[in-house]
């Protein structure tokens, strides 16, 4: 397990199987450091920052290997696919998502989110929702490594297959009343974790959608829609009763949790070999929620 903690523009890193008395410090970044992400061989570090710009730092050599800049604005979420440790996803501010190989200088694919066919969603959206531009917020790509979300302040879940050197969006969905500041999947399956600035939690299975369109691989032109998740009214409370039935072409929340806060950052992880969520927001704790069901 390794721990990472960003303070201004320095990484510091601290490895706790290996029990160091010492903490490496690495002046990587020249602005505000937004995300992590470490590759599965544990020798690269991908930090993205306010000016756009992602550095990979070569752990081993404990130096800069690479400067990837392409974002016009602040690089918010990057994230290494698994099984492809020299691969990378990332998004920013600019509202564009990019996929990455460390060989290359430049992405080799680009998308911006704004440019996405107008979806009617079949809630209504609250007046100020629908100003919000996609903002792109976060990226998490799932344990087989072609398939990713991505999760923006016009409240909208994008979910993309990486396909060779390009990618498709496979499903776009809303359960959130404003953006959506952090995605995550859970590890080896197709379960994904959102966290909002309305201060929900859901939990989402994309699985049938994914496996699916993988087995039959001609593009759809409809789009798909979304179900409201149905709210609970005190926060931190879980709410499991939300319709695990999915129907064609829509996709409804496993689960609906009212956090009450602005979700800064969320993780599914196991402990003591249960598989809980931990929650970071605006106050100075972190949240635990069990998934025992899941």
């Amino acid at each position: 397990m390794q721990l990472y903690a960003s303070h201004g523009e320095t990484i510091s890193i601290l490895d706790i199987r290996l029990l160091k008395d010492s903490l490496d410090h690495f002046h990587v970044n020249e602005e505000e450091i937004n995300c992590l992400s470490l590759n599965e061989t544990e020798n690269l570090l991908a930090s993205a920052d306010d000016s756009g710009a992602i550095k990979i730092l070569d752990l081993e050599n404990k130096k800069v290997s690479r400067s990837l800049k392409r974002h016009s604005n602040i690089c918010s979420s990057v994230a290494f696919r698994p099984q492809r440790p020299q691969s990378l996803v990332s998004c920013g501010l600019d509202m564009q998502v990019m996929l990455w190989n460390l060989q290359k200088a430049r992405p080799l694919w680009i998308t911006n989110l704004q440019e996405d066919e107008t979806e009617e969603m079949e809630s209504p959206q609250s007046p100020g929702q629908l100003l919000n531009p996609a903002l792109a917020h976060s990226v998490s790509v799932a344990s087989c490594g072609n398939i990713f979300s991505c999760g923006a302040e016009d409240g909208k879940v994008r979910i993309f297959r990486v396909m060779g050197v390009k990618c498709e969006q496979e499903l776009g969905f809303k359960g959130h009343t404003l953006g959506v500041s952090q995605v995550c999947f859970l590890s080896e399956s197709y379960l994904l974790l959102t966290g909002g600035n309305d201060g929900k939690i859901m939990l989402w299975d994309v699985s049938s959608e994914v496996e699916k369109k993988q087995k039959s691989p001609a593009k759809q032109n409809h789009r798909k829609k979304t179900k409201r998740a149905t709210n609970t009214k005190q926060g931190g409370n879980i709410n499991a009763s939300v319709t695990d039935k999915e129907e064609h072409g829509k996709i409804s929340p496993k689960l609906n949790i009212e956090h009450g806060e602005k979700v800064n950052w969320l993780l599914g992880t196991k402990i003591k070999g249960h598989q809980n969520i931990l929650v970071a927001d605006q106050t100075s704790c972190i949240s635990v929620y069990p998934l025992n069901e899941f």
